[in-house]
């Protein structure tokens, strides 16, 4: 499983994340699970202003951490409001800059072939549906999404049944694509994930009752020269990009 996860991750260009982008007018770091939704954002930006913009995607933790060590990234979009609050504290966010973005939801899923049938619920067999496999998750000790997925499995009374039997991912991403290989029976993603890969199907969405809410917070990280930080946040959260953030499944959280 560890070659493998190796293997996905430099397909989906997320390995050595934080390494230094060159020859950019702007670099973005962002949360894995806004890859598709918002290389469509980049395009439409870079086409209108005529700049070149380089995204690194990888996990809000990998990302906050590539930071503190002095990674030269403009623009943070993070997948919690914890790793952007870490960054904060430290003081290596530009002040006034941090807003709330983006909302999400988190769901189950399977192999599009699965006949599974689960329910969320208090108490629901989980842990029989893992019996020959394990559950794909983002390492819940560190990464936003396996931590609201964990906290939702406890709210639920189910995580000590099945905490032996996860999977622990780098990201969601990495998570995704053991279910869409097969490699999992079952995994915890979001919505969006779920959204953009058709060898998955959602099995049930948790209720947001059972986890913090997904909020996906952006700023400017303070060392940032480029002038084209501001501009780009505010075209995120425009009228003009709300459609496009819908077609992949986010809701704006103002």
């Amino acid at each position: 499983m560890r070659n493998l996860l190796a293997t996905l991750m430099v397909a989906l260009g997320l390995a050595g994340a934080g390494l230094p982008a060159r020859g950019a007018d702007l670099t973005i770091f962002a949360a894995a699970s806004l890859k598709e939704a918002l290389d469509d954002q980049v395009a439409r930006f870079e086409t209108a202003t005529g700049t070149k913009a380089i995204v690194v995607y990888a996990g809000s933790n990998a990302l906050a951490k590539q930071i503190e060590a002095g990674a030269p990234a403009d623009v943070l979009l993070s997948a919690d409001v914890d790793w952007i609050n870490y960054l904060d504290e430290r003081k290596l966010l530009r002040p006034g800059t941090r807003i709330d973005l983006l909302r999400n939801r988190l769901v189950l899923i399977a192999p599009a072939d699965s006949r599974s049938s689960l329910r969320i619920a208090p108490g629901f067999a989980l842990a029989a549906e893992l019996v020959r496999g394990r559950l794909a998750i983002a390492n819940p000790d560190s990464v936003p999404a396996g931590k609201y997925g964990r906290d939702a499995l406890r709210s639920l009374g189910v995580w000590a049944d099945i905490e032996a039997r996860i999977a622990r991912a780098e990201n969601v991403r990495a998570a995704l694509l053991l279910v869409a290989c097969a490699e999992a029976p079952l995994g915890i993603v979001y919505a969006t994930d779920a959204l953009a890969e058709p060898r998955v199907r959602v099995v049930d969405t948790f209720p947001e009752s059972t986890h913090a809410p997904i909020v996906y917070p952006v700023a400017i990280v303070a060392t940032s020269r480029s002038p084209y930080a501001q501009h780009f946040i505010d075209t995120l959260r425009s009228p003009a990009a709300r459609p496009f953030w819908q077609q992949h499944g986010f809701t704006m959280a103002n």
